[in-house]
């Protein structure tokens, strides 16, 4: 086992990584823009190094990350999630330069980050792909190339990047008029989000399910998975909810899991990774991609299996074989995470950077956090608007639920708008309750965005008193200086 590990990230993702390395025996570096100086997974680190003045730019520039590697004396590098985690350049570097990168290899990469290079290994490989295109071409080849998809398959129709990923870089077109325009703004998205305008289309399907599959892979060969995850509730094509185990009959549980391990190795791949799949509604799963990295969603795949995956990620980068085989894995009761933004959800969850001026959070049995901030934390305007992790397991479905219910009446956040009402109306929703969702569901239940936010005494309290604290005084007394 190497003895320091550089983590490539920020956030509630850079404090898990610490976590495991650790309890590891392994010593741990972050890494921080000025821009981001006070933010916590630096004070759970055991050092910190600055690697530019920020905001977001050195977080991505691979030289001031890999020179901090070096001057710290660190043998590996995790890059988490976002940022460089699935930049292909980023782990061949990091090989290069004599670092373990704690990942898949820098080919596996580049073949899963390519939509349409990696649609092509699964169909080989006999795994059920969306019908789709190549890369359309450009100008009016490629508006043809799109126009006889249509015409073939029917709409809606999905306008990809082929470079996307993490729910950025689609448009969906209903109409042959959407899809004409579409092809010219998904070009400039992608160009802008990835730098790269490669574009295909793929079939829309009608109100499908969000499936993946959690699956590790070490460098004998050896694959399994730990059984699946529902991630259909989502806004803007990126997920807000995600449960394990998906709610699917058990022999489509087999077989889409048994997929996912022939897809990954198909793909060659080592380390932990996701293949996600698209579920209609006769239940036909269809592949979406692979996400060559540890997913914010892994704590609920954690809860019901007792795995610890960001663990299993270090073991296998240090060249050990799984620690587990298929069989140890044992599915129980479910699991129900929520990410906590800093996001107005009345106003189309536009981020709401400010202070938190109190932060209060639940506890108890089955409730797991995993967060970066602290009261008195200014979040940054420049970073990703998640403040915490809620996750929470039950050994049946209602309990779960009822969990989540006491967990979400636990937290006081004070300073921002958070989701956290917004989440307060889906627990109590008959369809969320009865399991009845897919990726529809946020758009086909506008109601429960009818709320009134209204404090809980405690948090009147608690803002009563931050204000006092702050001004020195009680500015709503009558006798106020």
């Amino acid at each position: 086992m190497f003895r320091k590990l550089l983590v490539a990230n920020r956030g509630e993702i850079a404090i898990r990584i610490m976590r495991s390395a650790q309890e590891l025996g392994i010593r741990t570096v972050a890494i921080y823009e000025e821009t981001d100086k006070t933010a916590m997974h630096i004070m759970k680190s055991d050092e910190a190094m600055c690697i530019g003045a920020g905001p977001r730019k050195d977080y991505l520039d691979i030289d001031r990350i890999i020179h901090a590697a070096k001057a710290s004396g660190a043998d590996a590098i995790h890059p988490g999630y976002g940022f460089l985690a699935e930049n292909p350049l980023f782990s061949r570097r990091c090989t290069d330069n004599g670092l373990l990168f704690v990942g898949p290899p820098p080919e596996v990469i580049a073949d899963m980050g390519s939509k349409v290079v990696a649609r092509r290994i699964m169909t080989e490989a006999g795994i059920p792909v969306i019908p789709g295109t190549p890369v359309l071409s450009e100008g009016e080849a490629g508006k043809e190339q799109a126009v006889r998809f249509a015409e073939q398959h029917g709409f809606p129709v999905m306008i990809k990047a082929v470079a996307g990923g993490g729910g950025r870089g689609i448009r969906a077109a209903q109409n042959m008029d959407e899809l004409v325009t579409g092809l010219k703004l998904a070009r400039s998205e992608a160009r802008m989000a990835f730098g790269d305008e490669s574009i295909y289309l793929e079939k829309g399907l009608k109100n499908p399910r969000h499936v993946e599959v959690q699956i590790l892979a070490d460098r004998f060969g050896s694959v399994i998975h730990l059984g699946t995850r529902n991630c259909s509730i989502q806004r803007r094509h990126q997920k807000l909810v995600e449960i394990a185990p998906a709610n699917l009959p058990a022999l489509v549980i087999e077989r889409i899991c048994a997929d996912a391990v022939r897809a990954a190795k198909a793909a060659r791949y080592v380390n932990a990774g996701t293949v996600e799949f698209l579920v209609d509604e006769e239940d036909q799963y269809y592949f979406l991609e692979v996400n060559t990295r540890i997913q914010v969603e892994h704590t609920v795949t954690e809860m019901v299996t007792g795995v610890d995956i960001v663990r299993e990620q270090l073991r296998i980068a240090a060249g050990e074989p799984l620690s587990l085989r298929q069989e140890d894995i044992q599915i129980r009761g479910w699991s129900i995470e929520l990410r906590i933004n800093a996001e107005d959800p009345k106003n189309n969850f536009m981020p709401s950077p400010g202070a938190i001026r109190v932060y209060q959070s639940p506890g108890g049995h089955g409730v797991r956090l995993d967060g970066a901030i602290y009261q008195g934390y200014e979040i940054p305007r420049f970073y990703d608007s998640m403040l915490v992790k809620l996750t929470v397991y039950g050994f049946t479905w209602r309990e779960a639920v009822d969990r989540l219910r006491r967990a979400l009446d636990g937290f006081s956040i004070v300073g921002v708008p958070t989701t956290i009402p917004f989440y307060k109306q889906i627990v109590q929703d008959p369809d969320f309750i009865e399991q009845r969702f897919d990726t529809s569901y946020i758009d086909t239940h506008p109601h429960l965005l009818a709320y009134r936010e209204e404090a809980p005494p405690i948090d009147r309290l608690a803002r009563l008193i931050a204000e006092i604290n702050a001004y020195g005084y009680n500015p709503y007394a009558q006798d106020k200086p």
